[in-house]
């Protein structure tokens, strides 16, 4: 049976709950045992499988550990590293999502590639001794966004600096559908037909689209708002906008109750 532990500091539990339920269902189907335990200041999640299953299991925990890294570390890097004079907080949540995801595949690149899956991984020990070159490669990105602050002041330049970074991202989704009901946002994955949550703030609606990073946007909205402005702005030609009296005709796939 091959066996191996993931284990990180008692303070990043939430990192720890996502690895677990990330990895909970795929050993199950492969018979084996996923366990979890706290002991000396750190949480370790044990898994076990018979040998012929090791590849499939090392394939996922590679991807669950690359993707805490991409997203969870590097936006407490993001947080912890950025000082920049935006007072909207729309516009601030934007821009930190657009800096979380450009240029993620070389992000994952970096981390696969230091990635050695033996028998156990201490995930902070890991992140601050062998990805220097991922945290050097973050670092410069933060240090010409605080370089800039004066610049960012400016709405107009604000705007066209995360529209460049918007553009810029990775496609992730072909189509969604974004619906605006008085005070609350719906965001339809169209492919899967269903809702990734239900309701979204207006920070909430414009992060989780800039997340997407969609080809095409459906809009469709009672009333105009500040996200929808800023999402017009952000993606210009992927949005088709209607108004909800339309929605029955043009997304009958659509549930919105």
């Amino acid at each position: 049976m091959w066996e191996f532990s993931i284990n990180l500091k008692k303070e990043n539990f939430d990192n720890a709950s996502l690895i677990f339920n990330y990895l909970n269902s795929t050993v199950k189907t492969f018979k084996g045992v996923l366990t979890e335990h706290e002991e000396n200041g750190y949480v370790s999640i044990l898994v076990g499988v018979e040998d012929e299953y090791k590849e499939n299991i090392k394939s996922m925990i590679s991807s669950c550990i690359v993707e805490i890294i991409c997203n969870k570390y590097k936006w407490n890097f993001l947080n912890k590293k950025l000082n920049l004079p935006i007072q909207n907080n729309i516009g601030l949540l934007a821009f930190k999502k657009a800096l979380l995801n450009f240029d993620k595949e070389t992000d994952r690149f970096i981390v696969k590639k230091n990635l050695v899956l033996e028998r156990d991984i201490f995930l902070e020990s890991f992140f601050y001794f062998k990805l220097a070159p991922l945290k050097n490669k973050w670092q410069e990105l933060i240090t010409l966004s605080n370089e800039n602050r004066d610049y960012l002041v400016c709405k107009d330049s604000f705007i066209d600096l995360l529209k460049f970074l918007v553009d810029n991202l990775d496609i992730e989704e072909d189509e969604i559908s974004v619906i605006k009901e008085k005070n609350s946002y719906k965001i339809l994955l169209d492919d899967k037909i269903q809702y990734i949550e239900n309701p979204l703030t207006e920070e909430q609606v414009v992060s989780s689209v800039i997340d997407l990073s969609p080809q095409k946007i459906n809009l469709y909205f009672d009333e105009n708002s500040q996200a929808i402005t800023l999402l017009e702005k952000l993606f210009a030609d992927r949005i088709v906008k209607s108004s909800l009296d339309n929605r029955v005709n043009n997304i009958k796939k659509i549930k919105l109750n």
